[in-house]
């Protein structure tokens, strides 16, 4: 609407020439966006569009029919009008709807192997992980100062986070949340049970256990995770392991290598994944001295395959709305846990712990002299490029949504994206 307002408001000029050098002076902007979201696609472009231009080639040399259901495989966005266009449509294409295993429903599947990953894994998550943790906890890891970002609270749940950006790799994020009326027990095995979580995250469309140790209580597990806009989803194979120490639970998530589980173009395998947390019990803000509320620190860092700016942009934005269902799920787990339903196996994996000492602890905090900062006050810094005229992020966004075949609620969310992102620089 305000497009078709602004070309009116031109043509409505007294003159030719008035109305051809508004028009000019209007157009110049969108091409200079267009020819930059053009350049930017052309860098990030994706596998399947140099696969689509060999095949289309060949089937051109071959004399062949370059078939809808071999273009759909590459293209994943003619995946989605399978869904949206009636079968009979797809079937003159030599056959019915062939889905992916993980779309259009969450699956959840065990397979347990403990004495092969006793002998062929042992030094998937090891003690030199817990360590780092504890490094993280007591701000010693050495790292880049953490910079506050988020400060919110629900009458029963309290939530802070920071973010730094290291020299190389992805942004790291550091978060503190505190649920009254929880026990860390309760919230260590609400975040490792994958068969729940299904429940209360919409993100989560596939959890698999692929391996198990009953003894040291480690884990691997493949997540497939549906992202929310212009991206893919993501796949994930995680090694996952509790030390315990009194009522603090340390518990270390990583992506780990899996031979066993081939790598695929879709969903795209994320390799760089850390999210860990250490979980304890902590004094009730009702100030009433017990211990009744639960405290998770949260580490983590992942290379999602997009542009760190764009990823930060986009957590910062979204990052509330997701914490906000995090305690709805914990008080729904809290009541499916006292129905006396069965528990889960991977809620009864998250009890199987490794016992380690305070001193033990203490030793580990204090191998490394190094520290970390953590600036307090709210991050004044602006997004790079802050810069960039208005008109370049409106246009950049236009050229970007008008390339994505993922539907209106893409482009949506694309311009709100590109709107918060130019009213911050007005």
């Amino acid at each position: 609407m305000a497009l078709g307002s602004v070309l009116l408001e031109i043509l409505h000029r007294p003159t030719t020439g008035q109305v051809l050098s508004e028009l000019l002076i209007f157009a110049i902007p969108l091409w200079v966006a267009v020819a930059i979201g053009v350049l930017v696609g052309w860098v990030w472009k994706p596998k399947w569009a140099s696969t689509l231009s060999r095949e289309m080639l060949l089937d051109a040399k071959q004399g062949g029919e370059f078939s809808v259901t071999s273009l759909s495989t590459m293209i994943p966005s003619l995946n989605i009008l399978k869904f949206q266009l009636p079968s009979f449509f797809w079937a003159a294409d030599g056959g019915g709807i062939q889905t992916d295993s993980f779309s259009g429903r969450r699956t959840l599947n065990s397979k347990c192997s403990s004495s092969k990953m006793e002998k062929e894994k042992p030094n998937l998550v090891m003690e030199d992980d817990l360590e780092h943790l504890c490094k993280l906890v007591e701000v010693k890891d050495g790292g880049p100062a953490w910079i506050q970002m988020m400060d919110r609270s629900t009458p029963t749940m309290n939530y802070q986070a920071w973010r730094r950006d290291p020299e190389t790799g992805p942004p790291q994020y550091r978060t503190r949340t505190v649920f009254e009326d929880a026990t860390p027990e309760m919230v260590r095995d609400f975040f490792w049970d994958d068969e729940f979580r299904a429940k209360w995250d919409d993100m989560l469309v596939h959890a698999e256990t692929l391996e198990e140790c009953p003894t040291r209580g480690t884990m691997v597990v493949q997540w497939v995770r549906k992202f929310p806009f212009f991206c893919s989803d993501r796949e994930y194979i995680i090694g996952r392991r509790i030390w315990k120490s009194g009522r603090m639970y340390y518990c270390v998530t990583k992506g780990v290598p899996c031979s066993s589980v081939p790598r695929r173009n879709k969903p795209r395998r994320v390799d760089l994944y850390y999210s860990s947390w250490c979980i304890r019990a902590v004094e009730s803000k009702r100030g009433d001295g017990e211990l009744t509320a639960c405290e998770v620190m949260l580490f983590h860092h992942e290379d999602m395959g997009i542009p760190w700016e764009i990823a930060k942009l986009g957590v910062r934005q979204g990052m509330w709305g997701a914490v906000k269902k995090l305690e709805p799920g914990l008080r729904a787990y809290q009541k499916h846990r006292a129905s006396a339903a069965q528990l889960s196996r991977s809620a009864f994996m998250a009890q199987i712990n490794t016992k380690v000492s305070a001193d033990h602890l203490r030793s580990l905090e204090t191998s490394i002299n190094d520290s970390s900062e953590i600036e307090i006050r709210e991050t004044s810094e602006k997004p790079v490029g802050h810069n960039v005229p208005k008109f370049l992020v409106i246009g950049g966004a236009v050229a970007l949504a008008c390339s994505l075949e993922r539907g209106l609620l893409t482009k949506a969310l694309i311009f709100g994206v590109a709107r918060k992102f130019a009213i911050r620089r007005s």
